[in-house]
């Protein structure tokens, strides 16, 4: 069966009792608010999930979603790779509750946890910052951490890929409260 690459929300809305929806963001973001059904295998872990997943697909179309559709689009094609075909969501979770679709929390009270890109760009710009203000009270060498940051994020924009992000991604806050697939 051709499964396609990506299918937009109004699509995906309506098949979504015939899909197996995996949530590919951290157990954080997932807590904060999913796709009605939706399993958590965050972006990290998809490889050893694979096998889980292959069968998955088997029973039903798998359906991937993040939170704006990037790593969704990068779990799709890290899916081919293990032979498991796979739609990603078209603009994630943001786009599916702007269209006024439900998403599900966990009981008890609400987690706000900031979204991984957000959190790498916070941590990103402190690093910078500290690197400066270091190199200017300190001693002018330590201005190379503010160097190794950018450097950091130019090969991430080169190579489509942040270090950051899977390094934030293992922190106890974005690993807590979720109901995981794998």
């Amino acid at each position: 069966m051709t499964v396609p690459r990506a299918l937009a929300v109004a699509e995906a809305q309506s098949r979504l009792g015939a899909l197996t929806v995996v949530d590919v963001r951290t157990p954080g973001e997932f807590a904060t608010g999913h796709l009605p059904g939706a399993l958590n295998v965050p972006f990290d872990r998809l490889a050893q999930s694979a096998p889980r997943l292959r069968e998955a697909a088997e029973e039903a179309p798998l359906l991937v979603v993040c939170a704006s559709g990037a790593r969704s689009d990068k779990a799709v094609t890290e899916l081919a790779v293990h032979g498991i075909a796979a739609s990603g969501l078209t603009g994630g979770t943001r786009a599916w509750a702007a269209a006024g679709h439900p998403l599900e929390r966990p009981a008890g009270p609400a987690r706000r946890v900031w979204a991984l890109e957000r959190q790498v760009r916070f941590t990103a710009g402190g690093l910078v910052l500290t690197g400066l203000l270091l190199g200017l009270l300190v001693h002018p060498a330590l201005q190379l951490l503010s160097a190794a940051v950018a450097a950091g994020l130019v090969v991430s924009a080169v190579t489509d890929t942040c270090g950051m992000a899977v390094v934030l991604g293992k922190l106890p806050f974005n690993r807590r409260g979720a109901r995981t697939g794998a």
